[in-house]
């Protein structure tokens, strides 16, 4: 164990394996210290409501779309839940569509491909994939 300690020691990253209450533990590098104490800060998105996920699916694979839109294959009414999701910043205004009223269109952001882990919108998977274990 004394090789992997000084491993860590020696490659002066983020984390040493450290040797505590009988056991090893990897902790933060002192020298890093302020760093993990900024991400601690950081506030974690959260879960979000089904209806969040719901709205964001259908934005994920209709993009662009308009409120108006969402809503139709919704059956219900999605102001709240848009707010959320662009406050959150995981949908995003892609502009106009062309039509009476010139409604606002919706698209994802790189924040919603992180969230997901997603390397692009590509990646989402298929109605099949959905359906093959039925």
């Amino acid at each position: 164990m004394t090789t992997l300690i000084n491993a860590y020691k020696d490659r002066n990253g983020g984390i040493l394996v450290a040797e505590i209450a009988g056991g090893y533990q990897m902790t933060t590098n002192p020298a890093y210290a302020q760093w993990a104490k900024v991400l601690k800060k950081t506030k974690s998105m959260g879960k979000l409501s089904i209806a969040a996920l719901e709205t964001l699916s259908i934005v994920a694979y209709k993009q662009p779309i308009t409120r108006v839109e969402i809503e139709e294959i919704r059956g219900v009414g999605s102001d709240w839940t848009l707010k959320i999701l662009l406050e959150r910043n995981l949908v995003k205004i892609t502009g106009r569509k062309d039509a009476p009223g010139k409604p606002l269109l919706f698209g994802t952001t790189r924040e919603f491909l992180q969230y997901f882990g997603l390397k692009n919108i590509a990646d989402l998977p298929t109605l099949k994939e959905f359906t093959k274990d039925v």
